[in-house]
């Protein structure tokens, strides 16, 4: 059976990280991962992040680098990550005012391909990490995920789709992996367990975000733990052409951290991944 490497969103094991940037390395690698994507430095240098990771055996994936940073200080924000040696740099995340429906929003999408021609100028692809909110439609009734994908060329922007969002937004994760062949080098895998209408989701991925009233439940768990169905999703990013599947997993409803990342990692290894 065919299988890809595995990576974890650092992310996932943030508090870990801060702490301890080297020896959390080395509790990945322990577990059984092939590589990691980043979120942030952690106070480190560049090249102390390289060598930690290094070190510990790991591959430097990939980078969630935020939309802001890249628009703010684009050349010296994608150096940092030329300098750790990342293949792909992912816009992770777009506040309120910069998501489809917003007067920025198509704005931002030239934006997307101006980092992307910066990336790619440096040897890294770019790619776009969503959530449910790009699910909203255009006024020609496409996704706004479809849309942006459609704006830009492959080779300017590539998908790093959310399985967990997807569903979320009412679609397949598998199919949707499979719309974009040869265009989806990396895919996240994240669980959840979802009941009624919650509100506040994006609360638990550690963003601020205006208190609704909620009428269901919401939490991310470890893969294999929760609602997604993983074999159609692992068998469609084989036949899609990925490279890499990331486990990702924003809070951990009271396990610790490591606990959480290593329980997903023992459910892939039982699939034979």
């Amino acid at each position: 059976m065919k299988t890809l490497p595995v990576a974890v969103q650092v992310y996932s094991v943030r508090e870990d990280a801060e702490k301890d940037f080297a020896g959390t390395m080395k509790k990945i690698k322990e577990i059984g991962y092939d590589g990691v994507e980043l979120a942030g430095l952690y106070g480190l240098t560049p090249q102390e992040v390289k060598a930690a990771i290094e070190d510990a055996g790991l591959v430097a994936l990939s980078a969630h680098v935020p939309f802001q940073d890249l628009v703010a200080d684009m050349e010296g924000t994608i150096q940092q990550y030329v300098e750790i040696g990342v293949k792909y740099i992912a816009i992770p995340y777009l506040m309120e005012e910069d998501r489809p429906g917003t007067p920025k929003f198509e704005g931002n999408v030239k934006l997307f391909e101006e980092i992307g021609k910066a990336c790619k100028a440096h040897g890294i692809q770019t790619l776009y990490h969503n959530h449910d909110f790009e699910f909203a439609k255009m006024p020609d009734g496409r996704y706004a995920l479809d849309y942006i994908y459609d704006t830009i060329p492959a080779d300017l922007l590539q998908t790093e789709l959310d399985t967990c969002w997807v569903k979320v937004a009412g679609e397949d994760p598998a199919a949707y992996v499979r719309k974009y062949t040869g265009r989806s080098p990396l895919v996240h895998l994240k669980d959840f367990h979802k009941e009624g209408k919650p509100a506040n989701m994006y609360k638990l991925i550690g963003t601020d975000v205006k208190e609704e009233e909620s009428h269901g439940v919401f939490e991310f768990r470890p893969v294999g733990h929760g609602d997604q169905d993983f074999g159609p999703i692992l068998e469609a990013s084989i036949d899609a052409g990925s490279q890499w599947v990331v486990v990702e997993q924003d809070e951990s409803n009271g396990r610790p951290r490591m606990e959480a990342i290593t329980l997903s990692r023992e459910y892939l290894k039982s699939q034979g991944w």
